[in-house]
């Protein structure tokens, strides 16, 4: 093999492999309704394909996505939105019977089935409240500057 077409091929599974990473699942209840949200690197121009599962008694169930083939209860439960690096998959009706182990995964159109994924054990009576002390401590960069102002207020740097 030439090693130009090597090293070609090397750096764009490396590319791959970075552009989509999920970098966190986090799992919280709004009314009854169960939130994922699933945040990952985006760093190309590829369209990334993604899967949200339940794994319950060792059986997965699709949920919702663009790798497998939602399974037909789910279909009318689910409600999906896309950002940049973010994706939010809203299952409504959230019960008990719905306990498990969520799975986010991802990988890149028209490449190298290279598959990143995240998993969060979810339990109705463990679930927190989705709201804006959530959101904070799940974007943690502004939790040290809320909690610093306080602080800064006291030896007059801002006052508010």
């Amino acid at each position: 093999m030439n090693p130009t077409i090597g090293i070609t091929l090397l750096l764009t599974v490396l590319q791959v492999a970075r552009g989509q990473k999920v970098t966190s699942l986090t799992a919280c209840l709004v009314d009854q309704s169960l939130r994922l949200d699933c945040r990952h690197e985006n760093t190309t121009n590829l369209p990334i394909q993604y899967e949200f599962s339940l794994t319950r008694e060792t059986k997965k169930h699709v949920l919702f996505g663009t790798i497998g083939v939602p399974e037909h209860a789910y279909r009318s439960r689910t409600n999906f939105f896309s950002k940049y690096n973010l994706k939010v998959l809203y299952l409504s009706d959230f019960t008990t019977k719905d306990e498990g182990t969520y799975t986010c995964a991802l990988h890149l159109s028209g490449q190298t089935p290279i598959v990143s994924n995240r998993n969060v054990s979810v339990l109705r009576d463990k679930l927190v409240k989705c709201g804006g002390i959530s959101l904070l401590i799940q974007n943690t960069s502004w939790l040290p500057l809320l909690l610093s102002l306080p602080l800064l207020q006291a030896m007059d740097f801002i006052s508010l």
